[in-house]
């Protein structure tokens, strides 16, 4: 299946209401654009950014990202000038039905799509380690959604914890290419 189907059946019918633009970058299989990355400074940030695979400081830099099928998931390979890292990325099943669930390695972030405003916004419901469920207060708080400017589909990911502060934050824009 293809991100779009992806997305598309886990939002259903509010699917329609995004511009355009986003629905067309969830529907190829490469994107490319500038961004720009924060990470954050204390040493548990810092840890945690390192583990995850999130990028160095990088002002305005290259940004490509591959998504690449793989039956009902999806791999996504980011770019962000040289430092990568990736995630899969799938339609959550049981406790998380109707949820977009993004894994790390042994951690799944289990997120509801919003459709509104003209954007998709991400809202973090739950998460899990090896399958086994992590208390909500316990989890990073994410800031992260899409909108259209200047007709191309920017985004926004905001990663904190209220012991940690800051994790990450990248922002930008792509265009697909085919």
């Amino acid at each position: 299946m293809n991100s779009k189907e992806l997305f598309q059946r886990i939002t259903g019918t509010s699917w329609a209401n995004l511009p355009k633009e986003i629905r067309d970058l969830h529907n190829t299989s490469r994107a490319s654009g500038m961004a720009s990355v924060e990470r954050g400074h204390g040493f548990l940030a810092r840890c945690i950014a390192f583990f995850a695979g999130f990028p160095e400081n990088l002002p305005n830099t290259p940004v490509t990202v591959d998504f690449i099928k793989t039956g009902n998931d999806e791999i996504w390979l980011r770019d962000f000038g040289g430092d990568r890292f990736s995630s899969r990325q799938l339609a959550g099943q049981g406790r998380y039905h109707g949820l977009l669930c993004e894994r790390f390695g042994p951690i799944t972030f289990a997120m509801a799509l919003e459709c509104t405003d003209q954007r998709l916004t991400l809202r973090m419901r739950h998460w899990d380690f090896f399958g086994f469920p992590l208390p909500m207060f316990l989890c990073p708080v994410s800031n992260s959604y899409e909108y259209v400017d200047d007709g191309r589909m920017h985004f926004n990911v905001e990663i904190s914890h209220p012991l940690a502060g800051l994790i990450v934050h990248y922002r930008g824009w792509l265009e697909r290419e085919n």
